[in-house]
């Protein structure tokens, strides 16, 4: 520990500091004390990390995976505020040297302490995984060996810092000598198994003294990783079969932990044990000398990691490496120049994003992008700063038709944008609000209106002009929409369902029930959902087929089920696995089955998933999208039930998806005006883009958007549009 310098705080979240235990890429560590007297390790975030709202976002969400994590073996979360101005946590303080140090410090560990260190980190993962976590970063400075066992630190957490963007195709999470060959090649889709890989690397460290991959640059430990066979010459005979399954390339043929357990609990504890390669007993403890011998133990015991990342945890014997790595000058040649060209962290493709890529690539170079004519890359502020009572529905966007495009915003009740440009051709509206527009049809942009706090209007403007053409009173509560004769609305005293055509003119009207309903199109057919009681959700879904004079039910559905759309002509619906109500800030209810109901029968066919799914759901195409709030999406076939694909990104508060049938991709936008696209038919990534710079005020209110307008790309973060090619990033 080192005193405080000039300008550390002497207190953050009421922790008395007592002096700096580390610094790392993501912050500065220090000693503190509760007014109890506790010791914590609080972790205070670098201010440029604090001024970017994604990393703050996803520093959130680590540190409550984090704290669902507890066991002997990890050192948890004890406090946190992600929203203070410098983000900050405290942990429970392990005084004690982690892994490395404790090697460097006594040499390599002897069998018994090898395999007590085994079963430790085994339990440890066993906790990290049992809470839907990966650690990704598990390496020798992230062990503190302690009298009672190893602690693991980090886990997940070291999530939270991959915001750095170090390649312009993906992003380092993790450390080349102790990440696993998929880690390497696709960091983003990494699973459990991808831990069990970093112990079985961890393993030969501590019985060796450098790692298994090691290398003399990043780029070449990569490779060795990802393609090399692993060095094992000195690790114990009675460890070598557990450390050559976690070391296997395929994820899927490693030992689970409760296996690893297994094992290593037949581990002799007795050091007389011969090794397999040269007949000699076990090497004899070393001094090794690490790379980063200047780092702090501090630093360790509080999940600091202050190493470069290339090459933390290798080390030399006596000036003198262990082995010679047998690569040829070629190689590493090779890799020296084609790894800068792809920059550090990128050792390995993913064999589908790359086939998906080159396909995709292909197809669009075959024949010309169709976009608005005189596209190009554009970007506008759809808000007007108008005075009056703000009305604010969180809830900007804009809709299409052809190549026009019209945009609700800040101040805009509709506005219409030059799709080629990002040129604002006309605007209407003069109270305060942020509304997406219902939709366009017929020349005719259909949007909401607030005149005062007691009348909700519905209005028709005319597409090319803005020129008001007609408007009605609707209800205040629930939305119009518009289905494939007219647009149907919910009369403002709840009694009647009314449809009007593109003058104005009351097509026809049919009565509600006394309970709750809301209207409905599914398939381009209006109905009504209704249940019992004063909300959606506390009684069975009725589905009610409407018509001119008539409400007629047409099958009833579970509580809590949700509404899709329709295939073949079919509505199709969303069983959950649980109706019960949970008030708890960031809960997905799980969803095991699709609902598809005959019309004309009423008959309602369940197609079971293959197992629960979560997240935001979207039909597009014959495809059900579920959409998680941590970037992970996931595709089912509407039809069979069946998982297409499942892609996990690292791309948080992503939009609900634009599917291009041209191009065979799903675009995503986010918060932070990040654009993904995906493969439609693999999931594999195809490319991204970076956030938008500064998105305004309102990106953290109002939910992403993205659309097509032909095949250029138009999305929406906050009061900001903005359209990129279909090619992405150039």
């Amino acid at each position: 520990m080192t005193p405080l310098s000039t300008g550390d705080p002497e207190s953050i979240g009421g922790y008395t500091l007592l002096g700096r235990l580390g610094t790392g890429g993501m912050g500065v560590v220090y000693l503190g004390v509760s007014a109890s007297g506790r010791q914590v390790a609080v972790k205070l975030v670098h201010g440029p990390y604090a001024q970017e709202e994604e990393f703050r976002t996803r520093f959130r969400q680590e540190i409550a995976a984090a704290r669902r994590v507890s066991g002997a073996f990890t050192a948890p979360v004890l406090d946190a505020d992600p929203d203070a101005d410098r983000p900050w946590m405290a942990t429970l303080y392990v005084p004690g040297l982690n892994l490395a140090e404790a090697v460097e410090r006594d040499g390599p560990l002897s069998q018994r302490e090898l395999r007590a260190l085994g079963l430790g980190l085994t339990e440890a993962l066993r906790d990290i995984h049992r809470a839907g976590l990966v650690h990704r970063d598990l390496k020798p400075r992230n062990v503190l060996m302690t009298d009672d066992g190893p602690r693991v630190i980090d886990f997940g957490i070291s999530r939270a810092s991959d915001n750095q963007n170090l390649t312009t195709t993906g992003r380092m999470i993790g450390t080349p000598p102790f990440m696993s060959p998929e880690q390497l090649a696709a960091p983003r889709d990494v699973t459990p198994a991808s831990d069990v890989f970093s112990l079985g690397s961890l393993l030969v460290f501590a019985a060796v003294g450098t790692g298994p991959f090691d290398a003399d640059s990043p780029y070449i430990t990569g490779y060795q990783v990802v393609h090399g066979t692993p060095d094992l010459g000195g690790v114990p005979e009675a460890l070598l079969g557990v450390v050559e399954r976690c070391l296997d390339k395929d994820p899927s043929a490693r030992p689970d932990l409760t296996d690893i357990h297994r094992m290593l609990q037949a581990v002799p504890e007795s050091d007389a044990t011969g090794s397999p390669k040269t007949g000699e007993s076990a090497k004899p403890r070393r001094h090794s000398v690490s790379r980063s011998a200047a780092t702090t133990s501090a630093g360790a015991a509080t999940g600091t990691d202050t190493g470069t990342g290339s090459g933390t945890g290798s080390g030399t014997g006596t000036g003198k490496r262990r082995r010679i790595r047998m690569l040829l000058t070629g190689l590493g040649a090779v890799l020296a120049v084609t790894g800068l060209c792809v920059g550090l962290g990128v050792f390995a493709s993913d064999p589908d994003a790359t086939a998906s890529s080159s396909d995709a690539t292909a197809t669009a170079t075959a024949r010309a992008a169709s976009l608005p004519d005189g596209w190009r890359p554009w970007r506008t502020d759809v808000r007007y700063d108008v005075k009056g009572v703000p009305l604010d529905y969180n809830s900007s966007g804009c809709v299409a038709e052809g190549s026009a495009l019209y945009c609700g915003g800040t101040g805009v009740t509709v506005a219409r944008v030059d799709a080629a440009s990002g040129r604002t051709l006309w605007r209407t509206g003069t109270r305060p609000q942020g509304a997406q527009p219902i939709g366009v049809r017929d020349g005719l942009v259909y949007a909401y209106e607030d005149p005062d706090d007691t009348t909700r209007r519905v209005v028709a403007l005319d597409a090319a002009t803005g020129d008001r053409r007609w408007q009605r009173d609707i209800n205040k509560s629930e939305a119009a929409v518009l289905y494939d004769g007219g647009l149907l609305t919910l009369s403002p005293d709840y009694a009647s369902f009314v449809a009007y055509g593109s003058s104005g003119k009351e097509l026809w009207r049919a009565p509600s029930l006394d309970e709750y309903c809301t209207p409905s199109v599914l398939g381009g057919v209006p109905y009504a959902l209704c249940s019992q009681g004063t909300e959606p959700g506390q009684a069975p879904v009725e589905l009610m087929k409407l018509g001119p004079g008539s409400l007629t039910e047409t099958a009833e559905l579970p509580r809590k089920a949700e509404a899709l759309g329709a295939v073949g002509g079919q509505p199709l619906f969303l069983a959950p696995q649980t109706a019960k109500d949970v008030y708890e800030a960031g809960y997905e209810r799980p969803y095991n089955a699709l609902l598809r109901v005959a019309s004309e029968t009423g008959q309602v066919r369940r197609i079971p998933l293959a197992r629960p799914l979560t997240g935001a759901a979207t039909l597009v195409d014959g495809v059900v999208y579920f959409v998680r709030s941590d970037g992970s999406v996931t595709a089912v076939s509407a039809d069979s039930g069946k998982q297409l694909w499942q892609k996990v990104t690292d791309v948080e508060s992503l939009s609900a998806p634009a599917v291009s049938a041209t191009y065979k991709r799903v675009y995503f936008s986010n918060r932070f005006g990040r654009l993904l696209a995906l493969d439609s038919r693999t999931g594999a990534e195809v490319w991204r883009t970076s956030a938008l710079a500064d998105p305004g005020d309102k990106a953290q209110s109002y939910p992403p958007r993205v659309l097509l307008v032909k095949d250029a790309i138009v999305a929406t973060t906050g009061d900001t549009a903005f359209s990129r090619s279909p090619d992405g990033p150039s």
